[in-house]
């Protein structure tokens, strides 16, 4: 595709710098899009080392067909099936993995995937276009209900409610299938807007994510991200809006916190399992300089945690190492 190689990868030389590349580690780029961070990965990679690339966008596999490396492994899967796809490769545990979260410049880029409200395309917005409902026929089915909470919830829209009901009133007259019909509707419902922002933005936002299942996908994804970690390999979240950041910080203070003795149990502290991850990074965001060559980067911020050493031999694993 000719946007394949306008895709700026936001946080490149420090997502990449974070993860602390071990030359014969092994690691998941969970999504690829267009393959920036997984070939500035296999740059640092040795010639042992593996990188296997998570994506559930068929054009994006396409893209990832093309780099001839095999040290390069793809699945075409969403990153919150990370524990089952390793399994089945025969990997325990990784040294490193790597989420930038969102849609990438190509998908927003392509009309045809009706994404953004920029270009005329069918509502579709499915980032696998090979199953999966698309906006425009759940936006048919939907009570006025679900669609203004979807919009409320996915999208801090403050004018959910008359959004909701301008849909609702708009598809009792003719389908709602394409997405500059579907903007046209949302500014007519949309009495005001932030400056430099188009009364639509928030609407398709909430769309993406309740299509995609994003924060869904995501809760589930940690957890398991964290668990496929080997002692001293570490997570790398670029997150673009406060939903997604804000699962991203809840999940990885969760993981760096000691157990909880159940209550009324003659269990100590000290016998329960140590935190899943002993350092966690402040957030990282893009300079004013990345910002001014790369405007999507203006709202992304990277976290990044370190798993836990392992237990020592001979200690019960909830015990803390003598020194």
């Amino acid at each position: 595709m000719s946007s394949s190689s306008q895709h700026e990868p936001v946080l490149l030389n420090a997502a990449i710098d974070a993860l602390a590349v071990r030359q014969a580690g092994i690691y998941v780029d969970g999504t690829y899009g267009r393959g920036g961070h997984s070939r500035a990965l296999l740059g640092r990679l040795g010639s042992e080392g593996q990188l296997i690339a998570f994506d559930r966008d068929p054009d994006a596999i396409e893209n990832a067909q093309g780099i001839m490396d095999a040290r390069l492994h793809i699945e075409h899967a969403s990153f919150d099936s990370i524990d089952e796809r390793l399994r089945a490769r025969g990997i325990a545990g990784v040294d490193g993995i790597l989420l930038d979260l969102g849609v990438s410049s190509p998908q927003l880029d392509t009309a045809e995937r009706g994404f953004s409200f920029r270009h005329d395309g069918p509502l579709d917005m499915r980032m696998d276009t090979t199953r999966g409902e698309t906006a425009g026929a759940w936006l048919a089915r939907a009570s006025e209900r679900d669609i203004r909470e979807v919009i409320r919830d996915y999208g801090e829209e403050r004018y959910a409610q008359s959004i909701a009901r301008a849909i609702v009133a708009a598809r009792a007259q003719q389908p709602i299938t394409r997405t500059r019909q579907l903007a046209a509707l949302v500014a007519s419902a949309v009495r005001t807007r932030e400056p430099h922002q188009d009364p639509a933005t928030r609407t398709f936002q909430a769309l993406r994510i309740h299509v995609n299942q994003e924060l869904a996908q995501l809760e589930i994804a940690l957890p398991r991200c964290i668990d496929a970690l080997n002692p001293g390999g570490r997570l790398v979240v670029i997150s673009f809006h406060s939903l997604e950041d804000r699962i991203v910080k809840h999940a990885l203070r969760t993981a760096a916190q000691p157990a909880q003795p159940p209550a009324r149990l003659p269990i100590r502290a000290a016998e329960l399992p140590l935190p899943k991850v002993t350092r966690l990074a402040k957030p990282t965001r893009p300079d004013a300089a990345e910002i001014e060559a790369n405007p999507r980067a203006r709202s992304a911020v990277m976290r990044w945690a370190e798993r836990a050493p392992a237990p020592v031999s001979g200690q019960p694993s909830g015990l803390p190492a003598r020194h």
